[in-house]
């Protein structure tokens, strides 16, 4: 995790965040993960995808921004994007509701897998406020400063750039993106697409279009939302 070491991050990231690696909630985070790791916790998602987001969607491309929560925490889902997991993995049911929303939105058909990672290289990013967690334990890693170096990089977004656009679903993320200057931006809120809230308003909210609209307002392409199959991804599992 410091700025010297492999972990993939992308330079123009690097270049942002670097002030960050040395401060010292980060040399605590460090040192509580390599406790945990000492002590036998399997921690998500592997080392090298922690800052997947950071590294495949650069900060001068960043189009859109997708604020999640928490990484999966089950074996093999986690490759370092919110709501995303490896092809092949099963489709969580919050992914599952975007899904369904995607395909009413713009009548795009229902994936079959759940990796994102081409929504990340055309400019989305999906980021976690936390970007590691504990296997079968969600939330295990909230308040050990992930949440601190997340808000940096969203900040340096919101402050840095113009005419991005922020979708926050569900009050955890509208809480971390309040900041953010929607004269300057377009932000996006509605409920989460989990079971338990998606019906309270999620469907039906139409962010893609939506989206799309606004970059296309501005000079920008689109988002190519739709998905190829996982028969096309299987590059994407070796190479990330």
């Amino acid at each position: 995790m410091q700025a010297t070491n492999p972990v993939k991050i992308h330079p123009s990231w690097h270049s942002v965040l670097e002030p960050e690696f040395s401060k010292h909630y980060m040399a605590q985070l460090r040192q509580f993960l390599q406790q945990e790791k000492q002590v036998g916790k399997t921690i998500f998602p592997p080392g090298g995808q922690i800052f997947n987001a950071f590294n495949s969607t650069p900060f001068d491309q960043v189009k859109v921004v997708v604020l999640g929560q928490d990484p999966y925490h089950g074996a093999g889902q986690a490759h370092g994007l919110c709501f995303s997991v490896m092809p092949g993995v099963r489709i969580p049911p919050s992914l599952q509701n975007i899904y369904k929303e995607l395909h009413s939105d713009l009548g795009i058909p229902v994936p079959d897998h759940g990796c994102l990672q081409p929504w990340a290289e055309q400019g989305v990013l999906l980021l976690n406020a936390t970007l590691t967690v504990e296997e079968s334990k969600a939330g295990a890693h909230q308040g050990r400063g992930w949440e601190q170096f997340t808000d940096a990089a969203v900040h340096a977004l919101a402050e840095q750039r113009e005419g991005l656009v922020f979708i926050l679903w569900g009050s955890y993320a509208q809480k971390k993106g309040a900041f953010i200057d929607g004269s300057r931006h377009l932000v996006l809120k509605g409920p989460h697409p989990s079971p338990l809230s998606a019906h309270r308003g999620f469907f039906g909210t139409r962010p893609f279009s939506q989206a799309n609209a606004y970059l296309q307002s501005r000079g920008q392409a689109p988002i190519d939302w739709a998905l190829p199959p996982v028969s096309a991804l299987r590059r994407v599992a070796v190479e990330i």
